[in-house]
């Protein structure tokens, strides 16, 4: 009895002793774990942006007087030439001497207005020749390889902003032609011209085509000179306008090619940087911090079918491409921390973590572009916690990411 007794106290106290350095052996640390990959990697500037109207059109009350009912609404179509707005003027006006000079000289300075727009549509109607004759000539020669692809590129960007400017000098020579007639209008009141020949209503026509945006006064009653009456803007010259943080907008140049995203589609818009203003504005953000922004135009690099539910106002986030590359060695950017001063990630040697220093590149979103220090096909842990230091045995839980 007493063998036995000396025989199974060791053994107890082996067992014993071996639970108690398991239990108290340490663990491997759970740590999720993402493959180092090549892929393609774009870094992106993100911001919110408006659709606005470079040049909408307000019509004014050219005169003092009693408006009269405005039929049309916001979101109705006009045309060029269409009576929008009757305003009966004030009874006597040629008495008015005073009145009668300034729309003499109002007159006068419409007509130079309206020589000085048709002078410059001319002169945009040939640079849109030049350049459109530059564009057919590089796509002959580009089948041959005479000229560059990039070339052929900026004679269509050439083609595509004369283009523009010669939209933009006809809607000029529109709206002089508008505000001319509504001078000589202006002209009959104050010369009492429309009460003796019976047309006691002044009428004031639609200076472009387009849609109503807003309609500021409807109702009958009296109206002051200068008053706002109507809006209209041609919805097919819509632009988004962002404002960029000022640290942002330096990287952020005219052409740089635009991603579109949450606008309401279920696609993403292709636009283009038209214009990077000098000057920026200070805005309060909403936790009360003051910041420099600047406002960027971008231009849709799409044709209004594939936009034309978006009106004036509407919310768009635009997704700026500074760089993007091809077979670009990325980890998740969650895996980089700072040790000694430079950047560091653990990898996974052997089921141990492995504290190792990279060089990193551009960031973007949750990846980060790695210049050395690792391969594809290496695992990095990703989100490496207090517990971790080099050479601690770890449980892999792999992960996918993805930006």
């Amino acid at each position: 009895m007493n063998s036995k007794r000396q025989f199974f106290i060791p053994v107890f106290i082996l067992i014993v002793f071996g639970l108690l350095v398991w239990a108290f052996w340490p663990k491997p640390v759970a740590s999720a774990v993402a493959v180092v990959a090549e892929g393609n990697f774009q870094e992106s500037v993100e911001e919110e942006g408006r659709t606005v109207l470079r040049n909408p059109t307000v019509l004014l009350s050219p005169i003092n007087g009693y408006l009269h009912y405005v039929a049309a609404e916001a979101g109705d179509s006009v045309s060029a030439g269409e009576v929008l707005i009757r305003i009966e003027p004030p009874p006597a006006p040629a008495l008015d001497k005073r009145a009668r000079r300034q729309a003499v000289e109002a007159i006068r300075v419409a007509e130079v207005q309206v020589s000085l727009a048709a002078a410059e549509k001319e002169a945009a109607s040939a640079q849109l020749g030049q350049a459109e004759a530059d564009l057919r000539r590089a796509e002959r020669l580009r089948p041959d390889e005479v000229v560059s692809e990039a070339e052929l590129d900026r004679a269509r960007h050439s083609w595509e902003q004369a283009r523009a400017l010669e939209n933009a000098a006809e809607r000029a020579v529109e709206l002089a032609e508008h505000q001319l007639r509504n001078a000589e209008a202006v002209l009959a009141v104050t010369g009492g011209e429309l009460a003796e020949a019976g047309q006691a209503l002044l009428e004031i026509r639609a200076p472009v085509n387009g849609v109503v945006l807003r309609r500021h006064r409807w109702n009958e009653g009296p109206v002051q000179i200068g008053e706002r009456l109507l809006e209209i803007g041609n919805l097919s010259e819509l632009e988004v306008q962002v404002d960029a943080l000022s640290m942002d907008a330096v990287r952020i140049g005219e052409g740089m090619r635009v991603e579109l995203a949450r606008w309401g589609g279920d696609y993403e818009l292709a636009g283009e940087v038209r214009r990077v203003e000098p000057a920026g504005f200070t805005e309060i953000s909403a936790l009360g911090v003051e910041e420099q922004r600047v406002f960027v135009w971008i231009a849709f690099a799409e044709p209004r079918e594939a936009w034309e539910q978006l009106g004036e106002g509407y919310r768009v986030e635009a997704r700026f491409i500074v760089w993007e590359g091809t077979e670009v060695l990325q980890i998740p950017s969650s895996a980089l921390f700072r040790e000694g001063g430079a950047w560091s990630v653990f990898v996974v040697e052997e089921g141990r973590a492995r504290l190792r220093k990279v060089e990193v590149g551009r960031t973007s979103g949750l990846s980060t572009q790695i210049l050395s220090g690792m391969a594809a096909g290496e695992k990095v842990i990703v989100d490496p916690g207090d517990r971790l230091r080099d050479g601690t045995r770890i449980a892999e839980e792999v992960r996918e990411y993805r930006e």
